[in-house]
């Protein structure tokens, strides 16, 4: 798996079309977080206006993941969370194509993130999983995140865990 940032560019249609698969295969996610008005439907206007939306919040990095020959998943990470007494950075987003899931796409996607917040330097991560999705908090306590508080989020309000993870090592 090879990660890469997200051009700077404008989103090329062939890119813009692959991210759109990816954000529509994982419709199910999608109708817990409400993200979109219609999770069946996503439309490519809708996912470029949500990767602008996250570009514009200083910090951020969108970071695509690569397989052979196919866009695999999307990680959006903050350098900073808005709260200043937070000092770890954040993975905002971890999304495998749903044809994928299970296969260890995730995991390698989340490793890689957090092989990236190390060579910077940092010593944690943390993300939150909204109350209303089991299968993410078991994925992520999974790869050694613990759940250190639980809070709305500050995008839509709606309820979380919030999980952190010393990155002492790999």
């Amino acid at each position: 798996m090879i990660l890469d940032p997200l051009p700077a560019d404008p989103l090329a249609d062939s890119l813009l079309t692959e991210l759109t698969a990816l954000y529509a295969s994982n419709h199910a996610f999608h109708t817990l977080s409400g993200d979109f008005p219609d999770p069946h439907g996503i439309r490519p206007e809708q996912v470029a206006t949500a990767l602008s939306e996250e570009r514009e919040r200083s910090g951020t990095e969108i970071l695509l993941a690569r397989s052979p020959g196919r866009l695999t998943g999307i990680a959006v990470t903050l350098a900073h969370h808005p709260d200043p007494a937070d000092p770890d950075p954040w993975i905002g987003l971890l999304m495998v194509d749903a044809s994928l899931h299970g296969q260890g796409h995730g995991r390698r996607l989340a490793a890689l993130v957090e092989d990236r917040f190390r060579a910077a330097g940092r010593t944690a991560v943390r993300l939150a999983v909204l109350a209303n999705n089991p299968k993410a908090l078991a994925f992520w306590t999974a790869l050694g995140y613990e759940v250190v508080d639980h809070r709305e989020d500050k995008q839509l309000g709606r309820p979380c865990a919030v999980l952190r993870k010393e990155l002492t090592g790999p």
